[in-house]
């Protein structure tokens, strides 16, 4: 199918991100899954579309845009260690300031976590994977891919920042103030945190050992 799979699969991948969070949407499906199980529900069908618009790309004809040489595989596989951390230190925990923060009402902008290093952890985590990925993967249908989730994670920054500071209004300002103030590193890390740190490591295993399973390619050199 070529291009024309390549295109529908990046035309479903919007279509799944944007139509179940629009206001007219949302509440509805929330309303039948509740908002955990809108959660759990929206994330599945991201990964599963992501894994589709993903091999659609390695199917797509290749057209090199720059020649591939054995340092750029490095690149992900240094820089995966972080995005595995930020991912296991951000998912399911307050945050108020972006999308997908678990019981936001617990949050505390005294002890913020990971929040105090970026208020959009699961966006920077994006920016990263897909920079990292576009340096050994030069074809055209992998630039087009992983620079779109770059820019898609770089600029919905912004868009989430302007959508909370309505949604929160003076409170927003107040509570990045606060956050601000609190320590970069906690004096010291909680059970749960080193759990999550273990966790993370964990993950970039399993991605080193279910990379080929999944997309057909080894990540080491």
């Amino acid at each position: 199918m070529g291009w024309l799979e390549f295109v529908a699969a990046y035309a479903v991948f919007f279509a799944s991100h944007s139509l179940p969070v629009r206001p007219s949407v949302r509440p509805w499906l929330e309303a039948r899954l509740g908002s955990s199980g809108f959660t759990l529900a929206y994330s599945a069908l991201s990964l599963v579309v992501l894994a589709w618009l993903i091999g659609a790309a390695g199917r797509a004809p290749h057209l090199a845009v720059w020649d591939w040489a054995p340092w750029q595989v490095h690149v992900p596989l240094t820089v995966m260690w972080p995005v595995c951390l930020i991912l296991a230190l951000s998912i399911a925990r307050p945050n108020p300031f972006s999308f997908g923060g678990a019981s936001n009402d617990r949050f505390d902008p005294t002890r913020p976590g990971i929040v105090r290093w970026s208020r959009h952890p699961l966006l920077l985590a994006l920016a990263l994977w897909a920079a990292a990925h576009i340096v050994p993967n030069g074809d055209l249908a992998h630039v087009i891919l992983f620079g779109t989730f770059a820019a898609f994670a770089l600029l919905g920054g912004r868009l989430v920042d302007r959508r909370k500071r309505r949604e929160m209004g003076p409170e927003w300002q107040r509570m990045r103030n606060r956050v601000a103030d609190a320590p970069r590193l906690p004096a010291s890390l909680s059970d749960g945190t080193l759990l999550r740190l273990a966790a993370g490591v964990a993950l970039y295993g399993t991605l080193l050992w279910a990379h080929p399973f999944l997309f057909g390619v080894s990540p080491l050199p």
